[in-house]
């Protein structure tokens, strides 16, 4: 009887302890809900909605007022062997403007010109920064229309691995952050300014001349670029006036993604008079 009645007591507290564990295990978890809920909350008002714009090449071709722009482009070029034998470098990072690399890309290659697209050495950001880098970021940078990213180009080379002598030309393309991401690596300034140096053709497009501020070779230079840049421009010693391109020695530059087809007919016109 005994054995009996131990064995219930035994039960009793075997389920008082599981029910007592249960208990825990339920506070518990209405715990973390609530603080999930609150931790999601604060992550809703620290994000923005997701939305996803499509601004195909075509919509700028077909704008009103750029006609020229797009005859540039669906004219077939008359000779395919002016640029043949030149080699040209295309510095550029994450958030280059699409059509602004594409674009002269496309004509220099046309006329039989050699391009490589070299962008700076992969470096990531401290984990700390939270950023989340793809794969492919180690062999292609980011394009942008506008603000809006919207695809991907393989590069050939990095900065660290090219020779002033290997080139005839430098073009640098302009994006809003394309730029920013260029005028900190040490790899690319100091390449530009031993570019300069030579003589060589060096040219940029839209927020793109901000690099050669950085690598400061504007002094006295008359330029142009996009119209949110010209005040670091002038500060930088640049004579900047509103011309869709500016050809001044050695440095091209141009405004926007509109003046494309001027920009790289400038930079035709230099490379077969040298």
């Amino acid at each position: 009887m005994k054995t009996i009645n131990k064995m219930i007591a035994a039960g009793i507290a075997t389920v008082f302890a599981v029910l007592s564990v249960e208990g825990q295990i339920t506070v518990k978890t209405k715990e973390m809900k609530s603080a999930t809920t609150r931790e999601f909350e604060i992550v809703n008002q620290l994000g923005t909605q997701s939305a996803v714009v499509n601004m195909p090449v075509t919509k700028l071709l077909n704008a009103p007022g750029n006609e020229a722009l797009r005859d540039f482009f669906f004219t077939p070029v008359k000779d395919k062997s002016a640029l043949k034998g030149k080699k040209i470098a295309v510095i550029v990072a994450d958030g280059f403007e699409e059509i602004e690399l594409t674009g002269p890309v496309w004509y220099f290659k046309e006329l039989g010109a050699q391009v490589d697209i070299v962008a700076p050495k992969y470096n990531p950001a401290p984990e700390r920064y939270g950023l989340v880098y793809p794969e492919m970021s180690k062999t292609h940078v980011m394009a942008i229309q506008y603000l809006q990213p919207v695809g991907w180009i393989k590069f050939d080379r990095t900065a660290d691995q090219i020779k002033v002598s290997d080139y005839d030309a430098v073009f640098i393309p302009g994006g809003a952050w394309n730029p920013d991401n260029l005028r900190y690596d040490k790899d690319v300034i100091k390449f530009i300014q031993d570019f300069n140096k030579t003589g060589k053709l060096i040219a940029a497009i839209c927020h793109a001349p901000v690099v050669l501020a950085s690598a400061d070779i504007l002094k006295g230079r008359k330029l142009t670029g996009y119209w949110n840049i010209q005040v670091d421009l002038k500060n930088a010693g640049g004579n900047v006036v509103e011309q869709s391109v500016v050809t001044d020695a050695n440095i091209i530059t141009s405004r926007h993604p509109i003046d494309v087809a001027d920009f790289s007919r400038a930079v035709e016109s230099w490379l077969v008079k040298k």
